[in-house]
């Protein structure tokens, strides 16, 4: 097969790796250090970090994703998904890892990370913790793109990732069609899948500037070869030669290897996604918008809004002591609703001056507001800091109905227990119905109630 590799001088480079799954041995490589376009294979690390996203909690299966503008007009390949359709994310995952659908790609990284910008950040920050030093993505899909750029070794190296680290999804590599909600579709790879003995994915792709490219996994016995092609020349140059490499790898394979799966990174800094506070925070006491010529930057804004967080942490006490009336719960922590350092950048509207303590204006105006005397529980928990980190995620995901409320954490005989206060009847109501739609244990309390 040696000429399909020396056909037209217009050819993408090619590159090549082979590797023993179990122990991450190379058994065979060819430019594999070479940065090249990694087309669609892009997709596997776009799956690796929604995995990863719902494993933390973040999102779930189920979470419906409405589709923007963006996504919906993505390039083939695509799913065919309309602007402000919405859908769960199970169908998107199906629709990347099998259609390598692009408008499903960008639709992923949106849900996860708010902007598919911010989604690429968290793409590069994985693969830094997957050990992938030469790889750079610019978006979720791999359409071509400048500086969107990868290596034979780094795919292969998070082709092994997805083995080990998910198995619980990575079947959806193998099956040669799936219905992704709206259709059934049908696999990218199912021509291996069906002709070599023991293939159970992994990915292909394919753009002008990357060519046929392919990582593919095969099992036979007690052995798992993993082999990546960059630059085929057509769909059937690249299968021969990645059968021919697999075929290489088994023999080279030891029939009996100890397994070392790789270690899943676990990283300590999600990219955030990107949410506007609600109006209502400064809808009270407008005040004259900022000046154009002295409007702060970007750079400023965050800068106020990590110095009010500090705030908020080293006077937690105070606050909470200001905050408290003749209902509040024994032994409560009150904690207002408020950006998170390192895992929401809010994008705030500025009416009020610079100046003024955000958290404690946050507090007066719910403690001041009449008939907000209702109350949700999220249940008790083991930890203090497993009902605070319950509280602050599920405030960020019902910022609508909870944007008024506090978070309060009370030390109970059987637990600590999680709940939001000062709410109206009706938004406790709406906020509980909202949650337990997700799947969250909710209690609506009434004024008075312990």
């Amino acid at each position: 097969m040696a000429s399909a590799w020396t056909g037209a001088s217009n050819a993408a480079p090619y590159a090549a790796l082979v590797m023993d799954a179990r122990t991450g041995e190379v058994l065979h490589s060819r430019n594999a250090d070479t940065r090249l376009h990694p087309a669609s294979l892009t997709k596997m690390m776009t799956l690796y970090v929604v995995f990863d996203a719902i494993r933390r909690g973040e999102i779930t299966l189920e979470t419906k994703v409405k589709i923007s503008r963006k996504a919906a007009a993505e390039q083939p390949s695509k799913l065919g998904l309309k602007s402000g359709q919405r859908i769960a994310i199970r169908y998107l995952i199906r629709a990347a890892s099998v259609k390598s659908a692009n408008d499903a790609a960008t639709a992923l990284g949106e849900a996860v990370s708010g902007s598919e910008a911010a989604f690429a950040r968290r793409m590069n920050a994985m693969a830094k913790a997957l050990g992938m030093t030469n790889t750079t993505f610019k978006n979720a899909h791999g359409l071509t793109e400048s500086g969107h750029l990868s290596t034979a070794r780094d795919m292969t190296t998070l082709g092994r990732h997805l083995i080990y680290d998910y198995p619980q999804y990575y079947n959806l590599f193998s099956r040669q069609t799936t219905h992704a909600g709206v259709k059934q579709v049908s696999n990218t790879n199912r021509r291996l899948l069906q002709n070599y003995k023991g293939a159970d994915g992994i990915k292909t792709g394919y753009t002008r500037a990357a060519g046929f490219n392919l990582v593919a996994s095969a099992e036979r016995g007690n052995e798992r070869v993993i082999a990546t092609v960059f630059g085929g020349t057509s769909t059937a140059a690249r299968n021969a030669r990645v059968a021919e490499l697999l075929d290489m790898g088994f023999k080279r394979a030891p029939s009996r290897a100890t397994l070392s799966k790789p270690s899943r990174p676990n990283l300590s800094v999600q990219e955030p996604k990107v949410i506007k506070v609600a109006p209502a925070i400064t809808s009270r006491s407008p005040r004259p918008a900022q000046r154009p010529d002295r409007g702060p930057s970007e750079e400023m804004l965050l800068a106020i809004v990590e110095s009010v967080d500090n705030n908020v942490i080293q006077s937690r006490n105070e606050v909470a002591t200001r905050a408290a009336s003749p209902t509040d719960l024994a032994g409560a922590t009150v904690t207002p609703v408020r950006r998170p350092q390192n895992l929401v950048q809010t994008s705030i509207e500025l009416a009020e001056p610079l100046s003024k303590p955000k958290p404690r204006r946050i507090i007066t105006r719910a403690s001041t507001s009449g008939g907000r005397h209702w109350s949700i529980s999220l249940g008790r928990h083991t930890t203090r800091d497993r009902a605070e980190r319950l509280l602050l995620k599920t405030a960020l995901q019902e910022i609508g109905t909870l944007d008024e409320a506090l978070r309060k954490v009370v030390n109970r005989p059987r637990g600590w227990e999680a709940n939001f206060v000062g709410l109206s009847q009706g938004k406790a109501t709406l906020a509980c119905q909202r949650l337990s739609a997700r799947g969250h244990n909710c209690e609506v309390r009434g004024p008075g109630a312990s």
